[in-house]
């Protein structure tokens, strides 16, 4: 068993939420509960992942999930639970769940989909107003012969065009192939390619702080080497008069879509079909697709939602993300299973005020908010001045995704957004998940930084290095038992599949991040294993690292990363983007090495401080910490397709 490098980071906190029993009562938790006489949360906890056939399908129950055929069989593990079917023999398009069922309910005049531009242009749809959209769309793309089993690809910001799009796929039976909108030529290449993607949705471009961003002649790069895409169906998002069409294979939205007609047959489908492709990066190799179904990823994220964060029908969700990341699809399919309203935003999240974030949730009264913790990290040195100028008495808690927070930067927004009262939901998964592995819920006491434990469903622990439950201590999140939402494998790669989650121990999903349980039952993420830093046999977290450095003042975000000692196997370098105004010197230099020295011993003295500009991210804003590596030790840097800004890798190679 390997200790904790730095015993008071997670440990060693105080409480500083707890569960409110009015809202526990009030809950959807509470009323599932009540129905399957189930005591406690841990009682429920305990059931859902001993009976998982009865957890599954209850919850299909909870959602009201409707199958045009009932499935004979809930889960069959006769292939072995790395390969589970689920809903055998049933038939359900997932789209009748999500828009059609309403239809002749008082939900149909509800808010499904609100949209707020850069420029500050809004857009409010009602189910019935969702559902005709989609049905144009659906009808355009079969005029183009594009039907059931078919991959369509979508490369667009998050517009409402890209909503009625993504749900119209999924309407004929066709399968989702979400792009991120800031990829480069090679990452969509790639994609469409793997996937044998007939057409693509795309934009002519994007604002970006009020800049135009075109993305056409980027896809069109792409695809002089992607043969299979024989349709290309473009949004006007930028008035770009200048974006280039190809004859006979390019066609505008508006010239093809808004005179169909507003009805449209669901495709019958399987519960099982392929419903979407969703791809990860890899640090070496193709990216790695992870295929799901209709009777997983929508089933998983919806629960999700309704379970652990509580949305309730009628509420609005809005979680900062782009399509080409899993919460994309996770925002889309879980707030229309749940009666409840999703918020796009297509713009940045600082502009043109830093309080843009707060202006977005006052006005669309949003009930559940979802940031990452590098993104509070740049909005907190501008104060809570930005957050008090807005009335944001609707939001119940925010949510979290992304990277792991630090203690400061948590209570931050416990305290300026949430008012001390309301808890910071911190989720945490995968794609591969569908959701969520862990989670903050309204039944688990809170410490900064910390998750209530394994959402329902979910056979999480934490092991060491044999395989053994530790606590107290750093360890591998795996989980024991399959899950609804669980990938049904890597798109034409069963082998890397097997070897990725269930090739380290027998029958166990290994997930690859770094984790703790706390004496009181809490749950703490501490980055990705394979972002480990091992030095002189110790295991060290670059989040337990980052903590103690983005408490100094003049810090606004760093990076720890470990690099090659031909005696400690490692040694921990620490890159630092500073606060406005201050300047890199050897005296702020020295005063951050003996920081992380006082707190870590010295034996994890860092070999470096470096200052730089900015740190390698992603769009939904993970710092990654292998890139960083590989372009300080002059390395290849491996797949950077996910990164937003791919000049950022020359920050760190310019460190001071």
């Amino acid at each position: 068993m390997t200790e904790l490098s730095n015993p008071t980071f997670p440990f060693g906190q105080e409480i500083a939420w707890q569960p409110n029993p009015e809202w526990m009562a009030a809950s959807n938790l509470q009323a599932f509960m009540d129905r399957h006489a189930i005591a406690s949360y841990d009682d429920l906890l305990a059931r859902s992942i001993d009976d998982i056939a009865w957890f599954w399908d209850a919850v299909l129950a909870d959602l009201d999930i409707r199958f045009e055929q009932p499935y004979s069989q809930v889960v069959d593990l006769s292939d072995g639970i790395q390969s589970p079917r689920w809903c055998v023999d049933g038939r359900m398009n997932i789209i009748h769940n999500c828009l059609d069922k309403w239809m002749d309910t008082p939900t149909a005049d509800q808010p499904a989909f609100l949209y707020a531009g850069e420029e500050g242009q809004s857009v409010t749809l009602s189910y019935a107003e969702l559902n005709a959209e989609v049905c144009r769309c659906a009808n355009a793309l079969r005029g183009l012969g594009i039907g059931a089993g078919d991959a369509v690809g979508l490369y667009m910001p998050m517009t409402p065009e890209l909503a009625a799009a993504f749900l119209a796929i999924v309407k004929i039976g066709g399968v989702i192939l979400p792009l991120f909108s800031g990829y480069g030529p090679s990452a969509i290449r790639s994609r469409l390619a793997d996937a044998d993607a007939k057409a693509v949705f795309a934009a002519d471009g994007m604002y970006r702080r009020g800049k135009r961003v075109a993305m056409k002649p980027v896809l069109d790069e792409a695809l002089a080497h992607v043969p299979t895409v024989e349709r290309v169906i473009v949004v006007n998002r930028t008035g770009g008069a200048d974006t280039p069409m190809q004859p006979g294979r390019d066609i505008w939205w508006e010239e093809i879509v808004p005179q169909q007609a507003d009805t449209a047959p669901t495709a019958s489908t399987s519960a099982e079909d392929m419903l979407m492709i969703i791809y990860t990066s890899g640090t070496t190799g193709r990216p790695k697709g992870a295929v799901h179904t209709h009777c997983g990823f929508p089933v998983k994220a919806a629960q999700d939602m309704r379970q652990v964060m509580d949305l309730k029908p009628g509420e609005v969700i809005y979680w900062m993300t782009d399509m080409g990341w899993m919460m994309g699809p996770w925002l889309i399919f879980g707030s229309l299973l749940n009666g409840a309203a999703m918020l796009f935003y297509d713009g940045a999240p600082d502009f043109p005020d830093v309080d843009r974030v707060w202006k977005l949730c006052a006005q669309h009264r949003v009930t559940h908010l979802g940031v990452s913790p590098v993104l509070i990290r740049g909005l907190a040195p501008h104060g809570p001045e930005p957050v008090q100028r807005h009335d944001l008495s609707a939001l119940r808690a925010v949510g979290s995704t992304g990277s792991p927070w630090d203690p400061a930067s948590w209570r931050w927004v416990f305290e300026n957004v949430l008012d001390s009262a309301k808890p910071i939901l911190n989720y945490t998964g995968g794609t591969e998940i569908s959701g969520g592995i862990l989670a903050s819920s309204f039944f688990k006491p809170l410490k900064p930084a910390s998750f209530g434990g394994p959402i329902p469903g979910i056979a999480a622990d934490v092991v060491d290095d044999a395989g053994q439950p530790v606590r107290g201590a750093v360890g591998e999140l795996v989980i024991r038992q399959p899950w609804i939402g669980m990938t049904r494998g890597f798109w034409r790669d069963t082998t890397r599949y097997q070897e990725t989650y269930w090739s380290h121990f027998e029958n166990v999903w290994l997930h690859g991040d770094f984790c703790a349980i706390d004496a009181d039952g809490l749950w703490y993420i501490l980055g990705r294993s394979d972002d480990t830093i091992k030095v002189a046999g110790k295991r060290l977290g670059p989040a337990e690292v980052e903590a103690i450095v983005n408490r100094h003042p003049a810090v606004t975000e760093s990076a720890a990363i470990g690099v090659p000692h031909p005696i400690k196997d490692n040694e921990v370098v620490v890159f630092v983007i500073l606060a406005a105004g201050v300047e890199a010197s050897e005296t702020l230099r020295a005063e951050l090495e003996k920081l992380v020295t006082d707190e870590l011993g010295r034996p994890l003295k860092p070999r470096e401080v470096k200052f730089c500009a900015a740190l390698p991210k992603t769009r939904n804003a993970k710092v990654m910490n292998r890139i960083i590596r590989a372009a300080y030790l002059g390395q290849a840097l491996g797949d950077v397709s996910s990164l937003e800004n791919p000049h950022t890798v020359e920050a760190i190679q310019n460190a001071c």
